[in-house]
């Protein structure tokens, strides 16, 4: 079994949004969805429709987005039990903004995401999982710091394969937030955009040597969108796996969700790190290629025959 613990986000998606209307004026667009979303969410639910058992840790809040969050991730086949309710908080939301590049922006509230705490995870459900993800640690403002230390830490002692991976959030503990959790990490995969502001360093050679400063047994993937990723193992040279050629985007939403999915998915596989971020990469992909975070993941056999 697979853990995903993190930021859970009802994603009210518009399409094509390149500006906002004037103050006062009302615009037409194309598509407004609501999606499933948030780091932790997506990648369950892109490990659940590849066909890998998986549990998620996280808060929503007592209303309908939380209801729609739960009720659509356990129809995906994720077991959502570990799903806490904030009896004090929203569930979180984001309206995100898709542009004509597909690139995209968000407006957020990071309600029950905020509230969850070290002491929230409770360890007996999750015995026999093999690997512990952390998705969207810098939206997890109540485990920022010495609280996602702990976490890992006790993961790790439970035999867990452990990894994180980071979010976009100018109002962050930033770097004071992620170095603890970097001692107890087996792999740490942010995007390069994510690593560069929380470490402060512009190459990715200078970005894993920051936090190799940390743990210097410290495996990473930096995640460089279209271009693919870098791989650096401890102990071995950095190495570029190149993403897939001749993909029409559509939506970028999700697609770093989705390369951890793939990359856990491969890890559980037995696949070597190379292999299994050669696989994130199809992963990726296949979500950029559809509207929303999940819709267009098929099962893994699918990508593994490729």
């Amino acid at each position: 079994m697979i853990v995903c613990l993190g930021v859970l986000v009802a994603d009210v998606v518009a399409k094509p949004v390149d500006a906002l209307p004037r103050r006062g004026t009302l615009e037409l667009i194309e598509r407004m969805e609501l999606h499933i979303g948030g780091n932790a969410a997506n990648s369950a639910a892109v490990l659940a429709k590849l066909g890998l058992p998986v549990k998620l840790v996280g808060k929503v809040g007592d209303d309908s987005f939380g209801a729609f969050l739960v009720e659509g991730l356990a129809k995906l086949g994720v077991d959502t039990r570990a799903v806490a309710t904030a009896p004090h908080a929203p569930t979180a939301v984001s309206l995100v903004m898709v542009h004509s590049d597909a690139e995209r922006s968000f407006l957020h509230v990071a309600g029950a995401n905020a509230t969850l705490k070290s002491g929230d995870v409770d360890w007996e459900s999750l015995e026999g999982a093999r690997f512990f993800h952390v998705a969207g640690l810098q939206l997890l403002t109540g485990l920022e710091g010495e609280g996602v230390g702990v976490v890992l830490a006790e993961a790790q002692k439970r035999g867990m394969v452990t990894l994180l991976d980071t979010v976009m959030n100018p109002r962050s503990a930033g770097w004071n937030g992620l170095a603890p959790a970097l001692p107890h990490l087996d792999w740490f995969v942010p995007s390069i955009d994510e690593i560069r502001q929380l470490c402060g360093k512009a190459t990715v050679i200078e970005q894993v040597a920051a936090c190799r400063a940390v743990n210097p047994a410290l495996n990473m993937v930096v995640k460089v969108g279209g271009e693919g990723c870098w791989v650096a193992e401890a102990g071995k040279d950095l190495v570029q796996v190149l993403a897939e050629p001749g993909i029409t985007v559509v939506d970028t939403l999700g697609a770093g969700d989705a390369w951890c999915a793939g990359f856990l998915a491969g890890l559980s596989r037995g696949l070597a790190p190379l292999e299994a971020a050669a696989l994130a990469n199809r992963v990726g992909a296949a979500c950029v290629q559809a509207l929303g975070a999940t819709t267009g993941i098929p099962r893994l056999e699918a990508l593994l025959a490729r």
